[in-house]
């Protein structure tokens, strides 16, 4: 009858959180660094990234290359911060993890200065001894010009999400079910 994980257990989690944590944050540098060639080292061949809204749906490793470096070219210079962090681990399989990460980042687009608030959902797989990213959920509190930042007078409260041609809504919190649960649709 097994108590609970061993000591050789905890400490190979706590390694594996710091290194997932370090993945987490080279991704923000690889990105705003726009170094093309380590985007694949960040990733699973057979990974998937995409947003909640719709607009980013890479599937494959060559493709999430791809689809960053669209992203570049209506994008100018960017910075993406991390905050918290939770990381689960597979009892299952040890070299399978999921996460949840809260960030926000400042960047350019269409020549002005914006503003977003993002969630990523993780999924990690460990291969050939080091954890990258098997699939990346982005969604969105707001994305929207510095000049607008949560600014009611412009589209509303509602539509936070000004990246693009026509405000719409954001992804979150309106959406989550726990939400709509609590204040009703």
């Amino acid at each position: 009858m097994k108590l609970g994980p061993t000591l050789e257990e905890r400490v190979r989690h706590l390694e594996d959180r710091v290194a997932i944590g370090e993945l987490i944050a080279r991704y923000c540098l690889v990105l705003d660094n726009r170094d093309v060639d380590a985007i694949e080292s960040l990733f699973t061949p057979d990974a998937r990234v995409w947003s909640v809204d719709g607009v980013m749906d890479a599937r494959g490793r060559q493709a999430a290359v791809e689809m960053f470096k669209s992203r570049f070219t209506v994008l100018g210079p960017s910075n993406h911060f991390t905050h918290d962090r939770i990381v689960e681990f597979d009892h299952m399989d040890p070299d399978r993890a999921t996460g949840f990460v809260l960030a926000h980042a400042e960047m350019q687009r269409k020549g002005q200065p914006m503003l977003a608030t993002i969630r990523y959902t993780d999924r990690y797989r460990r291969l050939q001894g080091r954890w990258r990213i098997a699939e990346r959920v982005l969604s969105f509190f707001y994305y929207v010009p510095t000049a607008e930042y949560l600014d009611a007078r412009g589209p509303g409260l509602a539509a936070r999400m000004r990246a693009y041609d026509v405000a719409r809504p954001a992804d979150w919190p309106e959406g989550l079910e726990s939400w709509r649960e609590y204040y009703g649709p």
